[in-house]
């Protein structure tokens, strides 16, 4: 397999291509991300791709717009270099809370997104966990949604930690939380809160019991650590023993790294779909690999085998 396929990175995930493409028995692909004087983006591709079938590793995160961008360059030249089927490898999509008009006269960025990557020529969307899982739906192509969830589980598995409760840090991840929790057989607690403005939450109180509990607080992404360690504080005062942050997507705008290594959360668990740069690490950070379950994607692609067959391996 490792002669039929390429693994391009960009300038968004270049050790998670590389965890990547060791998996897979191959190298990184050769190509250069080169910058005009004014701005513009031009990739160049090193080697061959006639006939190939190219998966391009690349998160949408900060910049945003800029590592977007470089995915459809990149995808630009490899038609015109006659790749054989190109496949966008976006472990963090960004443009993701866009996905509806909450006021009017609002974009539905997303579907922008999607209609982006089809016209410059993706065939397959690989992501990791969307932040709407509607998304999927704003394409004509192939998409295919992988979940994170079950590494984050394994994870807290071989910790061992008693009286587990599973804590949501809003409705709307109530069934990532029960996920969790009937894995551990343990309780679900929802917090209540309301979201006035963008990265701006209030915590209203929590549904369900924490006293006395070990909880961990599981959410799809942490912005600017807002929502989060506002859920941390309140269930310390609601009497929970040790608090443990699980993530997948670190995104950590802002104020976020300040928040997080300073509140009262033991462990803040958060998967590599976002490269977090050494400067922002901190003590209680701790990274989870989604190399080994992006790269058994590609393998079962490129295989013509069911992607479900990944879900069911990795499932807990």
């Amino acid at each position: 397999m490792k002669n039929k396929i390429t693994v391009f990175s960009l300038s968004s995930s270049k050790k998670l291509a590389q965890d990547i493409a060791s998996i897979l028995g191959t190298k990184v692909g050769d190509c250069k991300v080169h910058h005009f004087a004014d701005g513009e983006i031009l990739c160049e591709i090193g080697e061959s791709v006639r006939g190939k079938d190219v998966f391009i590793v690349q998160s949408t995160s900060n910049p945003v717009t800029e590592n977007l961008m470089e995915i459809l360059v990149l995808t630009d030249a490899l038609k015109r270099a006659s790749a054989r089927e190109i496949t966008a490898v976006i472990p963090y999509f960004g443009y993701a809370r866009q996905d509806r008009k909450a006021k009017p006269r609002q974009p539905i960025t997303s579907k922008l997104v999607a209609d982006l990557l089809t016209t410059a020529g993706v065939n397959r969307v690989v992501t990791v966990d969307l932040h709407a899982a509607q998304i999927q739906g704003f394409f004509d192509i192939p998409v295919d949604e992988m979940q994170a969830l079950p590494l984050l589980i394994k994870y807290f598995r071989k910790k061992k930690v008693q009286d587990l409760c599973v804590v949501s840090p809003d409705h709307g991840g109530a069934t990532r939380a029960r996920k969790m929790s009937e894995a551990f057989d343990c309780p679900i607690a929802i917090i209540d809160k309301r979201r006035p403005k963008p990265n701006v939450a209030e915590v209203m109180g929590i549904i369900g019991n924490v006293e006395g509990k070990n909880c961990i607080l599981v959410d799809d992404m942490i912005d600017t650590a807002g929502t989060i360690t506002a859920g941390v504080d309140m269930l310390k005062q609601k009497g929970a023993k040790d608090v443990y942050i699980a993530c997948t997507h670190g995104v950590l705008s802002g104020p976020a790294i300040e928040r997080l290594s300073t509140c009262a959360a033991k462990e803040v668990v958060i998967t590599n779909t976002i490269e977090i740069p050494q400067e922002k690490k901190f003590d209680k950070l701790v990274s989870v690999s989604v190399a080994g379950l992006l790269a058994h994607t590609i393998e079962n692609i490129e295989n013509d085998l069911p992607v479900s067959d990944v879900f069911t391996q990795y499932d807990c």
